[in-house]
C-alpha cells in the first residue's frame, strides 16, 4: 500500500504530474541525449579495422564475387540459413523482446503501472541486468555458444508465466485479486475475429471482437461461451450483464459511450482498478531514485530476471553467427537469419500476444507466442545447430 507521501501528485484533470511533463517535453530528453552516443557511434565507426580474416581474405584476392547468390543459392549454405533462424535468431528475437520491449509494454498496459514509472523500473533493470550481456559472452567462449543460447530459451519458456503473474501480483494487487471475479462473454463464434493488427490499419467492428478488445483493454481475464448465430455479444461480470453492439450500427457513437460507462462500472464494482479512480496498491516511481521500497524494488529485480534471460541469448548470437559461416559469404549469410529472426518473430511479438490474449480471454495467453517460439528454438537448436564452434579456426575455411 501507498503512504501519503509516496503517492502522485495529481493534476485537475487526475493524470500525475509528472507524467504531464513527461508528456509535454520529458520525452525530448533521451532523443536529444542520443546525440552524444551518435558521436560516439560514429567516431567507433570511422576508426574500426575491417576483420584479420576479412583482409587477408581480401588480400589473396578469395573474397565471393556474388556472396547473395552464393549464401542463399546452393543448399550447402542455404541449409544454414534455416538451421540458424529456426534453431537460434527466432528464440533469441522471442526473449530479446519478451524481456526489454514486452516487459515494458505489459507492465504499462496490461498492469495499469503509469508510464513513468514503468519506464523507471525498466531502466533500472537494464542498469542492473546489462553486465550479463559480458558474462554470459565470456562463458560462450569457453563452454560454447549453443548451450547458453538453448538455455535461455528454454529457462524463458518454462519461467515466463510464473514469472509475469508475479510480476502482475507485484506491480498491482488490485487488479492482481480482481481476477478472481468470474466474467463471461457470450457470443456467436462467427462474430469473434482473430484480432490481429500489426500496422494499426484493420478495424473490428464486430460486437464479439468490440466487446473482447474492451476487456482486454482493461486487463480482465475471461471464458466464452458460443451463443446462436446472429447474436449480438454480451459479457457477465459478477452478476451485471452488459449488452454489447455493432460498429457498423447506425447509433455506434452512443451505443460506444453507454457500453463504456456500463463496462467500467461494472469492471469497478467487481474490483478492477478503472481509469480515473484511486489504486493505492499499484507502484508508483516518484523519480528515477525512488525504486528503494519493497514492492518497487521487487518489481525491478523480476525485470532484471527477465534482462538476465535477454543477455543469455543475445550475448553469443553475434559470434554463434559468425562461426556458422565461412569468411567470403560470411556477412550476407548472416544476416538473413539476423534480421528476420529479430525483424518478424520479434517484431511481431507485441500485436501477437494482443491478439491471442483478446482471443483467449486471458492476459497471460499472449505469452504462449514467445514461448512456442522459443521451445522451437531449442528442440531445432538442440537436433541441429553444430555445437563447439567456439573453437573454430575462422581462418582456416576462408576459402570455401
Amino acid at each position: 500500500m501507498l503512504d501519503a507521501a509516496s503517492q502522485p501528485v495529481l493534476l485537475a484533470d487526475g493524470t500525475p504530474q509528472m507524467m504531464k511533463a513527461f508528456n509535454a517535453w520529458g520525452w525530448r530528453i533521451p532523443f536529444i541525449g542520443s546525440l552524444a552516443l551518435l558521436l560516439v557511434s560514429l567516431y567507433i565507426r570511422l576508426t574500426m579495422n575491417e576483420s584479420p580474416a576479412f583482409k587477408k581474405m581480401k588480400e589473396e584476392g578469395a573474397a565471393s564475387k556474388a556472396p547473395l547468390r552464393e549464401a542463399f543459392g546452393n543448399w550447402k549454405n542455404g541449409k544454414i540459413a534455416l538451421i540458424a533462424l529456426f534453431g537460434l535468431t527466432a528464440g533469441q528475437a522471442v526473449v530479446w523482446y519478451s524481456g526489454q520491449f514486452y516487459a515494458l509494454f505489459y507492465v504499462q498496459n496490461v498492469i495499469k503501472v503509469d508510464s513513468f514509472s514503468a519506464n523507471v523500473f525498466v531502466a533500472w533493470s537494464l542498469i542492473l541486468g546489462t553486465y550479463g550481456f559480458i558474462f554470459f559472452g565470456r562463458l560462450s567462449d569457453r563452454i560454447g555458444r549453443k548451450p547458453i543460447i538453448l538455455g535461455g530459451c528454454l529457462i524463458a519458456a518454462i519461467t515466463y508465466f510464473p514469472v509475469f503473474g508475479f510480476l502482475t501480483k507485484t506491480a498491482n494487487p488490485m487488479l492482481y485479486n480482481a481476477h478472481l471475479t468470474q466474467i463471461t462473454v457470450t457470443a456467436d463464434p462467427a462474430d469473434c475475429s482473430f484480432q490481429f493488427n500489426p500496422v494499426g490499419t484493420a478495424k473490428f467492428t464486430n460486437s464479439c471482437d468490440i466487446l473482447k478488445a474492451g476487456l482486454t483493454a482493461r486487463s480482465a481475464n475471461s471464458e466464452t461461451v458460443d451463443a446462436p448465430a446472429g447474436t449480438i455479444a454480451s459479457v457477465k461480470i459478477g452478476e451485471t450483464e452488459i449488452q454489447g453492439y455493432s460498429g457498423s450500427a447506425a447509433d455506434a457513437a452512443e451505443q460506444k459511450a453507454r457500453f463504456d460507462k456500463e463496462l467500467n462500472d461494472a469492471m469497478s464494482a467487481a474490483g478492477y482498478p478503472v481509469a480515473g479512480q484511486a489504486n493505492e496498491s499499484v507502484a508508483v516511481a516518484q523519480n528515477f531514485f525512488d525504486i528503494f521500497t519493497g514492492q518497487k524494488i521487487t518489481i525491478v529485480l523480476t525485470l532484471t530476471y527477465l534482462i538476465i534471460l535477454v543477455t543469455m541469448v543475445y550475448g553469443p548470437i553475434a559470434a554463434m553467427l559468425v562461426e556458422l559461416y565461412p569468411t567470403r559469404i560470411r556477412y550476407s549469410g548472416l544476416s538473413l537469419p539476423y534480421h528476420i529472426g529479430n525483424g518478424w518473430f520479434g517484431g511481431l511479438l507485441p500485436a501477437t500476444a494482443f491478439a491471442i490474449s483478446a482471443q483467449s480471454g486471458n492476459i497471460y495467453a499472449g505469452l504462449w507466442y514467445a514461448i512456442v517460439i522459443a521451445l522451437m528454438t531449442v528442440v531445432i537448436g538442440a537436433l541441429f545447430v553444430p555445437g563447439g564452434t567456439h573453437k573454430k579456426d575462422i581462418f582456416a575455411d576462408q576459402n570455401q
